[in-house]
């Protein structure tokens, strides 16, 4: 049986590297693109790339407070956690509801892909067929669901191989994107500038689709309790990973405007890479952007799994919900009950997902929400982290501008955009992702009233943050009562 840290999970099981691929995984280039291109598009024209430009700055605001708050609080719940000792318990548990409710909208919104795209590799027909789409979907979501009950070393390993392919692919058609000569339009620096947003809403609405786009990087901090030296670890895969996928999605995005058309990138929507990859390498280029596409949605499958059933982890072990979801499977270490638990709702949810329409709607709808839901708790995270350290960040520039400003500038961008693109987006987007929240109050209110010790907590502050004697290793000093994370745990 592997070594835990006594609180379950397995300690130790991560290195530096695999969290860097975790981080890089969870942003899911090449689904993100795909996925995605069409809805920027749509929302910006051939701003695109500013969008993502714009919104990276932020995003590595919020990158920068998820590093700070993980060296003083480890907790697989992580903005869960950092919100809740440092704001206020509600708004920490609203953080990991958001977390939760957007992972699991994702299992549909990435589980229909991935059975599209693979009945696309076989019969391009097959790919518009619902129905069909879940059902392999589905095959595939079940088979990443049983990785991450194997355990952290083995969902590592599935993500190498997988990720590998991807990046690989993805590195190959850049270099062939700046050697194409058969191009739609020629490259305009204006399309990093601010001058093809239609408005301060034009542009809200990008930035809420490009936040699509990075989201997932924070996995790494959901794994700490599992990564070696996760105090220092967690948080540079974080920002390294949010580093190498905003150059992927820049490239690609300028090469889509350069080498499309409009109408190409209109008619096609979730298939616009796979348009890209034909235009650059006729007759193979498509079929080898599909593989990439199809490896990383089941690869951030995987991710997102982790994402979920860690924070629904962590808040069975602190009782803000059913104290089952904290259990850990005796041999693997993993959070069984929240793994099979994700499973049976995300299956619910893919028979109610053939009654919605088509994979594309389906798609432009839960892109919105999740949207909203992740603009939330990245923004709650970035004034955590302000709070957390505010009593350090006068004793030197580089605390002030890394541990305030630029976390702080990241939170208010989410914010806003959250608050911006309540107006522009569809009813049934405000009503996925604001409904989302709002059913968070239900158990949230439940436990408290239960009077769980989480609503009771010890306050987070990097001045008086305790070193744990918890060595690099992850295995705790002999009879050593002390942990890493909240006060609280069970």
């Amino acid at each position: 049986m592997s070594k835990s840290t006594g609180r379950g999970l397995q300690a130790g099981a991560l290195g530096m590297f695999d969290t860097v691929v975790m981080a890089v995984a969870g942003s899911a280039p090449a689904y993100s693109l795909a996925a995605t291109t069409a809805v920027l598009f749509g929302a910006v024209g051939l701003a695109g790339p500013a969008a993502l430009l714009y919104c990276a700055i932020p995003m590595l605001g919020i990158a920068l407070a998820f590093s700070r708050l993980s060296r003083i609080d480890v907790n697989a719940g992580a903005s869960y956690s950092w919100v809740g000792r440092t704001l206020h318990p509600f708004l920490g548990f609203i953080s990991g509801w958001a977390l939760v409710v957007s992972a699991t909208i994702f299992m549909v919104a990435g589980s229909l892909p991935a059975g599209a795209m693979t009945l696309a590799l076989f019969d391009e027909e097959l790919a518009d067929d619902t129905a069909m789409a879940s059902v392999v979907g589905a095959g595939w979501f079940l088979v990443m669901l049983l990785v991450v009950l194997g355990g952290a070393r083995l969902t590592v390993r599935a993500q190498l191989l997988m990720s590998g392919v991807e990046l690989v692919v993805l590195a190959v058609f850049a270099v062939l994107a700046l050697l194409h000569s058969d191009n739609a339009r020629a490259f305009d620096w204006s399309w990093l500038g601010f001058g093809h947003f239609d408005g301060l809403s034009g542009f809200a609405s990008g930035a809420l689709v490009a936040a699509f786009y990075y989201w997932g990087w924070d996995v790494a901090c959901n794994l700490s309790e599992e990564t070696r030296n996760s105090r220092r670890t967690t948080g540079l895969a974080g920002l390294i990973g949010v580093g190498v996928v905003f150059l992927l999605f820049l490239v690609f995005t300028i090469a889509v405007n350069v080498v499309l058309s409009t109408r190409q990138i209109e008619e096609n929507g979730a298939d616009v890479l796979a348009v890209l990859g034909d235009e650059i390498w006729p007759g193979w280029g498509g079929k080898l952007l599909v593989v990439a596409v199809m490896l990383s949605t089941i690869a951030t499958l995987e991710t997102t799994l982790i994402q979920v059933t860690r924070s629904l982890f962590a808040m069975g072990r602190d009782r803000t919900m059913p104290a089952a979801l904290g259990r850990v499977h005796r041999r693997w270490n993993t959070p069984w009950v929240a793994i099979a638990v994700v499973g049976a709702v995300a299956l619910v949810l893919f028979v109610a997902a053939n009654a919605l329409g088509s994979v594309g709607d389906i798609l432009s709808e839960a892109i919105s929400a999740i949207g909203l839901q992740i603009a939330v708790y990245y923004g709650l995270a970035g004034l955590a982290a302000v709070v957390a350290y505010r009593g350090m960040l006068l004793r030197s520039p580089v605390h002030f501008v890394l541990g305030g400003v630029w976390p702080l500038l990241g939170s208010l961008f989410m914010f806003w955009v959250f608050v911006q693109s309540l107006g522009e987006l569809s009813a049934a987007a405000v009503a996925i992702g604001v409904g989302g929240l709002a059913v968070g109050l239900v158990p949230m209110l439940w436990y408290r009233h239960r009077g769980s010790d989480y609503y009771r907590p010890d306050r987070l502050d990097a001045t008086r943050a305790i070193a744990p004697d918890y060595p690099p290793g992850g295995r705790p000093a002999p009879h050593s009562h002390s942990h890493e994370g909240l006060s609280t745990d069970f």
